[in-house]
C-alpha cells in the first residue's frame, strides 16, 4: 500500500517540474527582454521557490492528496498570472 502512494507521488513529479521549468524560463526571458526589472524578477523567483517548498511539503508524507494538488495548482496559476502582469506592466529595465 505504501509503495502505491509513493508511486503516485513520484508519478506527478515530471509534470510539476515541467511547469516549474516553464515559469523559470518565462522569468529569464522577461529579464533578457527588459520586460522585468531585477527586483520584479527576484520577487517572482521567490514566489516560485515558495511553490517548490509547498510541493515538497505535500510530498513529504508520500501521498499528495487531491486537495493538496488543487492548492498547488491554484498557487501556480496565481504565480503565472503575476508573471504575466509584471511582464506587461509597462516598466522597463
Amino acid at each position: 500500500m505504501l509503495a502505491c502512494h509513493l508511486l503516485a507521488a513520484t508519478a506527478q513529479t515530471p509534470i510539476l517540474n515541467a511547469r516549474e521549468r516553464t515559469e523559470r524560463a518565462r522569468i529569464r526571458q522577461g529579464v533578457r527582454s527588459g520586460e522585468l526589472t531585477r527586483p520584479e524578477a527576484a520577487r517572482l523567483r521567490g514566489r516560485e521557490a515558495g511553490i517548490t517548498a509547498e510541493k515538497r511539503a505535500a510530498r513529504a508524507d508520500g501521498n499528495v492528496t487531491a486537495g493538496e494538488r488543487r492548492d498547488i495548482r491554484r498557487t501556480e496559476n496565481r504565480a503565472s498570472r503575476a508573471i504575466h502582469r509584471q511582464k506587461h506592466d509597462g516598466q522597463v529595465r
